[in-house]
């Protein structure tokens, strides 16, 4: 007869692995694997390779570890126990993991990949056409809230969960739209970067916006909504079942709060930077100008 963990992880047909898992199922080798030849690519691409890209300039050790610390963040998110976890225990655990995957991920590896590396993917006229729909806001603000908030339907959740082919094509999905929503803020490319700075403050607060209706049914309901963890041992938890589902919403709400404040923050003082840079040229434009008529009044003299 089954425990009722291994009863509750059935829905990934995972029931030989066993309460714990194995090394595979925890760790997940493969996706190390992966992410260590992203790695070692982009190394080798932002120097050994780099003058084989036309335009292409150095870059610096921040932007290195921005990507590298993506690729890591990913990893922990969706290759390391916590993944484990949080598909088939904790929905608290599952939204922290959510976080990490699509609200931190995808600005640390667009801060951390050169234009020009970018620029090499959108040569063909099609993707050109493509990435021209898909960087516009208001296109990037529907798909990726869309997605989240339709995710989140029990229903959609619950059936997702007891298909895991479903489940990565989905999770896929979710990756590239929050690589969307992201792109209009922390855009490496002039020719795609669309609306100014102020815009973009914008652009982030609506989105926070956007997201809060589904945190807040989360946060606020009164029982489980999610088959897929109703059974599980409360044993396996440090909560309740509700309350760990509440926190999940929590988690996400104020996660979300603080990484949208960084980028709000990240675009304000950019914004702040190159208006005090256009203000201090005009001033020196205007010094010179002024200067240069006085002189002229002198030979006049």
């Amino acid at each position: 007869m089954k425990s009722e963990a291994t009863a509750h992880m059935g829905h990934l047909g995972d029931t030989a692995v066993g309460v714990g898992g194995n090394f595979a199922t925890l760790w997940s080798p493969a996706l190390a694997l992966i992410l260590i030849v992203m790695g070692w690519l982009y190394g080798l691409t932002v120097h050994r390779w780099r003058h084989q890209f036309t335009d292409s300039s150095p870059v610096g050790a921040r932007e290195q570890f921005y990507f590298y610390s993506g690729l890591l963040l990913f990893y922990v998110a969706e290759g390391s126990p916590l993944s484990y976890y949080a598909h088939h225990y904790s929905f608290s655990a599952h939204m922290l993991q959510q976080s990490i995957s699509y609200l931190i991920v995808p600005p640390l590896l667009l801060l951390g990949t050169p234009g020009w590396l970018l620029r090499s993917l959108f040569q063909h006229a099609a993707m050109q056409r493509l990435i021209n729909v898909a960087a516009s806001p208001l296109v990037a603000l529907f798909v990726f809230n869309f997605i989240f908030s339709f995710y989140h339907i029990p229903m959609v959740m619950d059936t997702l969960m007891t298909h895991p082919l479903l489940h990565f094509m989905y999770n896929i999905i979710f990756l590239l739209a929050a690589f969307q929503m992201w792109f209009p803020v922390f855009c490496p490319l002039p020719e795609y970067n669309k609306i100014s700075d102020l815009r973009k403050m914008g652009y982030i607060f609506i989105n926070g916006i956007l997201l809060t209706p589904a945190c807040a049914l989360i946060i606020f309901a009164g029982k489980p909504l999610y088959d897929s963890y109703a059974n599980v041992p409360e044993s396996y938890l440090l909560l309740t079942l509700v309350n760990d589902q509440q926190l999940g919403g929590v988690i996400m709400k104020i996660v979300q709060e603080i990484v949208y404040g960084i980028a709000l923050g990240y675009v304000f003082f950019r914004w702040y930077r190159r208006e005090r840079q256009r203000d201090e040229e005009e001033e020196l434009a205007h010094s010179i100008h002024g200067y240069s008529a006085s002189q002229v009044d002198i030979h006049r003299i």
